[in-house]
């Protein structure tokens, strides 16, 4: 069970309880789950208790009970805690890291993180006449289908009737080539001004276009070295000692939220400073993390979990820059 479907499975709950008449609020369009923070326990945690007590006029840990009871009978859910003010802590069934490397592998980097937010909607982007609202359009077009939705673009003359109405770009920004210059677009929120500076050219780590390219090159030179050494990926266990895995588990399993929250918002901005994120625990991860055996040390299971970890951070992060229209090199 993925995040985004266990956000699902959560709010069903919350559905559940409402219908029958356990609790007496609004059922919530998102339920947002995250690994425990510090105190906390299992795979994954909810605070949907908490946000839903002041509308049920009851406290957070009792409507945490409510759903406890529901979520226990839920196939794949192996245990649930209420700890804290009214947290929802959920051990699932099986090993929950390897599976979600499993499934990133298995489904690639574009089918990653594909949801249903739009299905079976046509959504009209109305965008204004100018370069960056043309290129935050065009990827917003990308996250909405992306969603099961369908995008049609429609060009207007007054920004003012636009959907899509960024800050304007001060220049013309071709001079910087096409990648940096659409992530130089993309990268600020719509409402702060783009830079169109030489920093977004620097093959340095203080340039987080550079940052996210070079994380993918790293996980995808690990892979070549690994074949050369005859040593093959498998999902499995993850020490979570060797490189702190769990930053980078984070972000990937924060994925498919982050697309579908990009996409309702109209913000690929946000895929932009997520992907940041998986670049800087893909970098922490591998420099620290024993991905490959050295000296006369043999491949071993867990080496075989680390490559498949660093493997499906490369996948996401290609998948990442192909929605945002950049290409990911293999070599920087």
């Amino acid at each position: 069970m993925t995040p985004v479907e266990l956000s699902h499975t959560v709010l069903r709950a919350v559905r559940s309880a409402v219908d029958e008449g356990e609790l007496a609020v609004a059922v919530p369009e998102t339920v947002k789950i995250a690994p425990p923070g510090p105190g906390g326990c299992g795979d994954y945690a909810t605070n949907v208790a908490m946000r839903l007590a002041g509308p049920a006029g009851r406290p957070a840990p009792e409507v945490a009970e409510v759903l406890r009871t529901r979520l226990m009978r839920v196939s794949g859910v192996r245990d649930i805690a209420v700890t804290g003010p009214g947290f929802l802590n959920i051990s699932l069934e099986g090993d929950v890291d390897a599976a979600l490397v499993r499934r990133v592998r298995a489904e690639g980097g574009l089918a990653y993180g594909r949801g249903d937010a739009f299905a079976g909607r046509t959504v009209t982007l109305r965008v204004a006449e100018e370069v960056r609202a043309q290129v935050i359009a065009e990827v917003v077009g990308r996250l909405i289908e992306g969603q099961g939705g369908v995008a049609e673009v429609v060009v207007v003359e007054d920004a003012r009737d636009a959907d899509i109405r960024p800050v304007p770009a001060p220049a013309d920004p071709a001079r910087l080539g096409p990648a940096a210059a659409r992530w130089a677009l993309l990268h600020p929120a719509p409402h702060d001004r783009p830079t169109l500076g030489d920093e977004h050219l620097a093959q340095r780590e203080s340039n987080p276009l550079f940052r996210v390219r070079y994380a993918h090159a790293r996980a995808r030179a690990a892979s070549r070295n690994a074949t050369q050494l005859c040593h093959a990926a498998e999902p499995g266990p993850v020490d979570h000692g060797a490189g702190e895995p769990l930053a980078l588990l984070r972000e990937l399993a924060d994925h498919p939220r982050v697309l579908a929250q990009a996409a309702r918002a109209h913000a690929p901005d946000r895929v932009a400073r997520h992907l940041v994120g998986v670049a800087d625990a893909t970098l922490e991860f591998l420099t620290y993390g024993a991905v490959l055996p050295t000296g006369e040390e043999k491949p071993s299971a867990a080496h075989r979990a680390r490559l498949a970890l660093a493997e499906a951070a490369g996948t996401v992060l290609a998948g990442g820059l192909t929605l945002l229209g950049i290409d990911a090199p293999d070599h920087l």
